[in-house]
């Protein structure tokens, strides 16, 4: 039969953090061969450095911006920047008046893009579209031939909002080579001439757009994911889904109603009319212009057509953050130092390794042997927690801050007490008389509980400061709360069965003076054997056991109530023992 057991399954464990360390380090190798990802985890703005822009902002109608609406500002540009995938960002007032926002590194252009858009989104229906090259001179549209309006527009899709100057404009824009922006934003009622900017795969489009007929205010939220089938099943194909508030779930209805006839009339999926188009405009240009394939009654449309994830993420974004009712300008935009630099880093640093030598010192000190497993248990955690700072600096652009270097810290005087806690409890079993396998096993029933419960406090603690604080301090609940989970991955995957293992070993199960596990300097409590007879040391004849004292005194020390009990209980037996036998005599 096979061998089974505490040794075995103790085996089995540790084999299994074998797999997820060496997993965890071919993802990151993978990463860094591909050029996408560093050994080094990415450091956040007040070590690195990065970039700073001062916007200044505008309300609609030139009227001065008030605190609400400057810390609305605020709130949602920090909103745009988390939601980019930028971490330890730092976003302030400045003055009562301007936003400065402070970036990590350099961001890219689409991070910088969405927080410089004006939040001035809305859906347009679409009048008319074309390519995005301006039209030569030579084949301008005859004056005498130009659109006249033959009525008043019935509504957003009405033609006779095209106008001989509106057409006019339509051809003479150039969206491959456009001019500079306009610093004053459209009329929401009056039609519409902008592009659609080029991608790396679809060209420039301009577009003659309707009035506006739902504002992006009325978007409670946007996500993305990959699109479903007739079947259900999930396509290779990303889609973007929006929600609308009632009052936007109403006006979408009676667009769409309207738009669709225009695609069912061109004749569906081969139809090729504009009109059956809706626009979403973000600061008076189109990112994206989708048709409407049916009526949208309970204000959730999708949005499918040639997405990646990277473009369907943007899109999402821009429709979830730009509902901003304040337009900014850049008054500057620099590449700043980092605050507080290499020499901090280095201080703090030093910090650490003075605590974790200070932790060794006192583990080899109180444990002897035993403090090795604190160590090694030190370096496990500390590779899980490292490989994760690294993949998550790869895959979620999270970046390391002073404070999240004071969160790891921290930590380490945490996951230490962890360990302490089972050998304490181990201890105890042997000061009881128990077998040091026994005790290993009923001392990790004792311990896990108590580990558990700290942890528990410790992710508590770390989830809430991490959601009600802002800026560094996030950062070092982050850390604080992944070294916690890594902590309870080492004690139950490491530390406890490499200790299963070290128990059938000679030098620890024989309880040597230098493993830290002798029963003889714990003090154990003579163990009641039954038949009036305790399993006690024998002493040779002519040999004082004053050697034994302090141990003695030890024990008595840290008995708990009912070991106190117990011995006395078993001192009282023994005395009537003896003066039974003295009367029989």
């Amino acid at each position: 039969m096979a061998r089974t057991g505490p040794n075995n399954s103790g085996l089995r464990v540790l084999v299994w953090l074998g797999v997820i360390l060496a997993v965890l380090t071919a993802v990151l190798a993978g990463g860094t061969l591909a050029g996408q990802a560093s050994w080094a985890p990415k450091l956040a703005l007040d070590l690195e450095g990065g970039t700073q822009m001062i916007l200044a902002p505008k309300v609609e109608g030139g009227s001065d911006i008030n605190e609400e609406q400057l810390n609305q500002a605020v709130a949602i540009i920090r909103q745009r920047v988390d939601g980019s995938g930028v971490a330890e960002a730092e976003i302030s007032t400045q003055s009562g008046r301007n936003v400065v926002v402070s970036l990590p590194g350099t961001p890219t252009k689409e991070t910088r893009d969405l927080i410089q858009a004006s939040a001035d989104m809305n859906f347009r229906p679409v009048l008319l579209n074309g390519d995005g090259a301006a039209v030569p001179t030579e084949a301008l549209t005859p004056e005498d031939q130009l659109p006249k309006p033959t009525a008043k527009p019935a509504n957003g899709s009405d033609i006779n909002w095209i106008t001989a100057e509106v057409y006019r404009k339509f051809e003479t824009l150039d969206c491959n080579n456009p001019g500079p922006e306009s610093p004053e934003a459209s009329d929401p009622t009056k039609p519409l001439v902008t592009c659609e900017p080029a991608t790396e795969t679809t060209p420039a489009i301009k577009y003659i757009l309707g009035p506006v007929e739902v504002k992006g205010s009325n978007i409670v939220t946007s996500s993305f994911q990959l699109q479903q089938g007739a079947q259900g099943a999930v396509t290779n194909d990303w889609a973007v889904n929006i929600q609308f508030d009632d009052e936007g779930t109403a006006k979408f209805k009676e667009v769409t109603e309207r738009l669709n006839q225009f695609y069912v009339a061109a004749g569906g999926e081969t139809g090729t009319d504009p009109k059956a188009q809706f626009a979403i405009v973000l600061d008076d240009q189109v990112i994206s212009a989708p048709r409407s394939l049916a009526v949208i009654t309970d204000g959730r449309p999708q949005i499918t057509g040639g997405f990646t994830e990277q473009t369907a993420k943007v899109l999402s974004d821009q429709l979830r953050f730009g509902a901003l009712p304040i337009s900014f300008e850049i008054q500057s935009d620099q590449q700043i130092s980092a605050t507080l630099g290499g020499e901090q880093l280095r201080m703090g640093l030093l910090a650490g390794i003075i605590g974790l030598l200070l932790v060794v010192v006192y583990s080899l000190f109180q444990y002897r042997a035993l403090g090795f497993v604190t160590i090694a248990s030190l370096v496990v955690a500390g590779s899980l927690t490292y490989l994760a700072i690294a993949i998550l600096g790869w895959t979620e652009n999270y970046r390391l801050s002073l404070a999240g270097v004071a969160g790891l810290i921290v930590a380490i005087g945490q996951t230490a007490d962890s360990f302490i806690v089972y050998f304490e409890r181990i201890r105890d079993e042997l000061r009881e008389g128990r077998g040091l396998v026994s005790a290993v096993e009923n001392g990790w029933k004792r311990a896990k509980r108590t580990v558990l419960a700290s942890k528990a406090v410790n992710l508590l603690a770390a989830l809430v400061l991490y959601f009600v604080a802002v800026g560094n301090v996030r950062g070092f609940a982050f850390t604080l709360g992944l070294t916690a989970i890594a902590d309870l991955i080492v004690v139950f995957m490491f530390t406890h069965p490499t200790l299963q293992l070290l128990a059938r070993t000679k030098f620890f199960g024989e309880g040597h003076p230098l493993s830290g596990l002798d029963p003889k300097r714990l003090g154990a409590v003579p163990l009641y054997r039954g038949a009036g007879r305790l399993r006690t040391p024998e002493a040779k004849p002519g040999v004082v056991r004053a050697k034994n004292t302090g141990a003695a005194g030890e024990a008595e020390r840290r008995m708990t109530i009912a070991e106190r009990r117990l011995a006395e209980q078993q001192e009282q037996l023994t005395g009537s023992s003896k003066s039974a036998a003295k009367e029989n005599k």
